[in-house]
């Protein structure tokens, strides 16, 4: 089993690409399971059509000890098996716990065991790490973080940040870096700021996602690429991301 956690910048596409990634790898034979960790519980809504599934705390509020893994974890496109966290009542609780609360709670009732997927994909709200929200960095979940960025320059402050926190916490045995995603939103020199981003964290570009029509034309159908243009270019781009994110854990599971 390999883990990953995709990091970044509020609304830079971590939940796009995550999905996305997930559809990749289920199409060629993986069994995947993504665990979203932001409040607003929306990681997984590409691969359910749009829709939101109910979140691990709500659930957790109505159904108390009596709380099954068949409650919260559900079966999105490709067969993607799909968790939420969720966030507190807002103003009346901590969203980082809710991260550790959700990660515990899967442990606890093994999830791992009983669904065994090859590939666990952790999508972390934006470019907070601390708290729970670097949860999914600590030993025994995620073992490499992939952080997304465009060229926009609070978009590579943000990846610095990450970056920075990652390096930071690698002398306790949390997870490595595994590289920058370049998701173009089409500013001057963008592949430059990205690369210099990544060499100044001695890593590199994984992979780079052009700005397109078929990315929102698939958002707006709730589904992701793989579903609604198998043949674009985007989804050569996105196969070739998906593999190189293979590649990087040595390519077998």
């Amino acid at each position: 089993m390999i883990k990953l956690a995709i990091y970044g910048k509020g609304g830079i596409g971590k939940s796009t690409i995550s999905c996305n990634m997930a559809a990749c790898f289920a199409r060629k034979g993986y069994s995947v399971m993504q665990i979203g960790c932001d409040p607003k519980a929306d990681s997984t809504s590409l691969l359910h059509g749009g829709e939101r599934i109910d979140t691990v705390l709500d659930l957790s509020r109505k159904k108390g000890k009596g709380l099954t893994l068949d409650d919260i974890v559900c079966e999105g496109a490709f067969g993607v098996k799909c968790v939420e966290a969720g966030g507190p009542v807002p103003g009346l609780g901590c969203a980082g716990r809710g991260v550790i609360n959700a990660l515990e709670t899967l442990e606890k009732l093994g999830a791992y065991e009983k669904y065994k997927p090859d590939i666990v994909i952790y999508d972390i709200l934006g470019d907070v790490v601390c708290g729970g929200f670097s949860m999914p960095m600590r030993k025994g979940y995620a073992d490499k973080v992939f952080v997304v960025t465009s060229g926009e320059k609070m978009s590579i402050y943000a990846a610095a940040n990450i970056c920075m926190a990652v390096e930071n916490f690698k002398g306790r045995g949390y997870a490595s870096l595994g590289g920058v995603i370049l998701n173009r939103r089409g500013v001057e020199d963008e592949d430059k700021a990205a690369a210099e981003l990544a060499k100044d964290f001695g890593t590199s570009v994984i992979g780079s996602i052009d700005r397109c029509e078929e990315i929102p034309r698939a958002e707006k159908a709730g589904k992701t690429v793989s579903e609604v243009s198998p043949d674009s270019e985007v989804q050569k781009q996105l196969d070739s991301l998906a593999q190189r994110i293979l590649d990087s854990f040595g390519g077998a599971l």
